[in-house]
């Protein structure tokens, strides 16, 4: 308690002028957060109420950074909060003048109990909304990391996140021998994948649970013919049922090997028919990051 006495009346000490009046510490640290190429699922920006998860490291006296540990860091897993205008954390943190950081960053903000074995699950229903605070199944699901390095006072902490799970868009063609409009209540599933991932919070690489069992995922439904779902990276060698397509009057289940890659963007086409049996799938192109 004496430590904690003597450094507020420190920072009080600093933050008034030689008048007497307050003035703005200037050894606040400042964050600004984006990302990198285009941008996470959700929307083009973060939104109000959104958090992330932050850890500080220092240099030594030999310039050499400390490991990312999971406690123990200068700053260990502060809940930094954007509120629709700016970034800060409760309560706030400031430099130590002279000294350098490496800063990580992730989202969505947890309480990890290991930095090097993070263990994180995608949503299997990927349909449900964001309430409040609360994200939605598909936001919930899109892990984003970013870290800088040998930042010091009076720099700005610039964070720029990456995605690092995988995404999968199903579109839903017609084809020439498809008759009538395409149905509206249409469901869809991708089966066979492993949601739950083991993360390197330093590092930002995130692998497949190998004990993780593979389970059903809904698919999030952003038109009438186009879904999409956050997928863990990971093979799928064996040729097994992969896409299903839902309707009130007919389901269409497509197998195929993948390959769901960290940090990329995968397409699939599905060419409907009157007949089921007569299905096609096709592969589409590879976006690195998506919107």
């Amino acid at each position: 308690m004496k430590k904690k006495f003597l450094i507020s009346i420190l920072l009080l000490a600093a933050a008034c002028s030689k008048s007497g009046t307050m003035v703005e510490d200037d050894s606040q640290i400042r964050f600004d957060l984006g990302f990198s190429g285009q941008t996470r699922v959700m929307a083009n920006a973060f939104e109000s109420g959104d958090v992330t998860g932050l850890y500080m490291t220092e240099y030594d006296s030999s310039n050499k950074p400390a490991p990312l540990l999971v406690s123990g860091n200068a700053v260990n897993n502060a809940a930094l909060r954007f509120d629709g205008t700016s970034w800060a954390t409760s309560p706030t943190l400031f430099w130590e003048k002279g000294v350098k950081y490496d800063v990580y960053g992730y989202y969505p903000y947890a309480s990890p109990s290991s930095v090097e074995e993070y263990n994180f699950s995608v949503g299997t229903d990927q349909t449900t909304l964001r309430t409040g605070n609360a994200l939605g199944g598909y936001e919930a699901s899109d892990f984003l990391w970013a870290k800088q390095t040998g930042v010091k006072y009076p720099d700005v902490v610039n964070l720029t996140f990456s995605h690092r799970m995988s995404r999968l868009v199903v579109n839903l063609v017609k084809g020439k021998d498809f008759e009538g409009d395409m149905p509206k209540d249409v469901v869809v599933k991708v089966h066979g994948t492993v949601p739950d991932a083991i993360v390197d919070l330093g590092s930002g690489v995130v692998v497949k649970d190998n004990y993780g069992k593979a389970k059903t995922i809904t698919m999030k439904k952003e038109s009438d013919t186009v879904f999409s779902s956050i997928i863990v990276p990971q093979r799928i060698d064996n040729r097994q049922p992969l896409i299903e397509v839902l309707t009130s009057n007919v389901s269409y289940l497509m197998e195929s090997r993948f390959v769901f890659r960290s940090g990329i963007q995968h397409s699939i086409n599905i060419i409907l028919d009157s007949d089921p049996a007569k299905v096609k799938i096709e592969i589409g192109g590879e976006i690195q990051g998506w919107n």
